[in-house]
């Protein structure tokens, strides 16, 4: 079987984007992976934590923030797409209209409600080999955040813990229970 390249992955992600299928595609080794659309949960994890960043990132102009649909090539030509990234202000002066030829700074995967957490650490853990300064596992269903770095152990985060990212965003803090959607009550 032959590899599969990055030109061969924007023909295919056309395809299916004119279909009308809502599908995003990673390009790993030559070979493609599919994600196809997350729960509600963990789509809602990603947009309080995307929100959380921007209010503090934008306003001083420190950098850039991504979602899943932002594309990645990194160093070993994979074409990679973590839930959330951030990527400094000197390293990506301007967006461009492609994917970013680098490697964020910050990656972030949410577990879905179909995921496996072996798999995740492994990406994330390619991501730091890969020059990603921090790393982070966010699990809904168990309520943690583990924050990975290139040294040292990873660090467990849950309830009113607080995230910091200190290396990238000095001052910037989320409690944990910030994460998670809220229940609305009937007589709200």
């Amino acid at each position: 079987m032959s590899s599969v390249t990055i030109k061969d992955l924007e023909i295919l992600q056309g395809v299916i984007s004119q279909a009308g299928l809502d599908y995003q595609l990673e390009l790993e080794n030559g070979q493609i992976s599919i994600m196809g659309p997350s729960d509600i949960v963990s789509s809602e994890v990603g947009v309080r934590l995307i929100a959380a960043l921007y209010a503090w990132i934008n306003p001083r102009r420190l950098g850039r923030v991504f979602d899943s649909a932002g594309g990645f090539i990194l160093p070993n030509s994979n074409l990679k797409a973590p839930d959330v990234s951030f990527v400094k202000a000197e390293r990506l002066r301007r967006s461009i209209r492609y994917f970013a030829e680098l490697v964020p700074d910050l990656v972030v995967e949410i577990k879905s409600q179909s995921d496996r957490i072996p798999p995740i650490q492994q990406k994330l853990q390619q991501y730091l080999e890969q020059g990603a300064q921090v790393a982070i596992l966010i699990d809904p269903d168990e309520q943690t955040v583990t924050v990975y770095r290139p040294t040292g152990e990873p660090l467990q985060l849950r309830g009113d813990e607080i995230l910091t990212i200190p290396e990238l965003l000095p001052g910037w803090e989320l409690l944990v229970s910030e994460l998670w959607p809220p229940i609305f009550e009937e007589n709200e």
